[in-house]
């Protein structure tokens, strides 16, 4: 009998553990990201979501690539919560005159880019093929997630690859 009870504590302080994770996880995003309303003013028009390099070389030097993020609707549209796959890779968006900071894997920021209507916004990808050192060689697929107030299409994910070679 006090085995059933010590398996009944176990597996209630495993599932108290679970849901406290859980509840904690989801506060700690809501906390430190940005958060916006969504708007059907807002659209976001992307003409490419992904991106191959080719073939690149580790001691090539970092390689970049710039995609363009129209903003279609009569509102504003929002950019936030720019966060990459990887440390080794950093996202920075670019309008007008604008810079937003480097974003990377772990990027926390309450930077928020506002995109008139009918004009584009860039972000700027730069990849460093040595940054994981002589193991770094072979493919690569690196993603970046950009969150937009349009009601349709909140979560925009860019994708590149590259084969890096010695």
């Amino acid at each position: 009998m006090s085995e059933k009870r010590v398996m009944l504590a176990m597996a209630g302080a495993t599932a108290l553990v679970i849901v406290g994770g859980v509840w904690w996880s989801a506060r700690s995003g809501a906390v430190e990201g940005v958060l916006s309303e969504a708007s059907g003013d807002a659209k976001a028009q992307v003409t490419e979501l992904t991106y191959d390099w080719g073939e690149i070389s580790i001691d090539g030097g970092k390689v970049e690539k710039v995609f363009d993020i129209k903003n279609e609707g009569a509102g504003t549209l929002q950019l936030y919560n720019i966060s990459t796959s990887c440390m080794c890779t950093t996202a920075q968006l670019l309008l007008g005159e604008a810079r937003s900071p480097e974003f990377g894997m772990h990027s926390q920021s309450s930077y928020k880019m506002e995109v008139p209507a009918g004009e584009t916004a860039r972000l700027k990808v730069v990849f460093d093929p040595a940054f994981h050192g002589p193991s770094g060689v072979g493919p690569a697929t690196r993603q970046i997630e950009v969150q937009t107030n349009d009601a349709n299409q909140q979560k925009l994910i860019f994708v590149l690859t590259a084969m890096v070679r010695r």
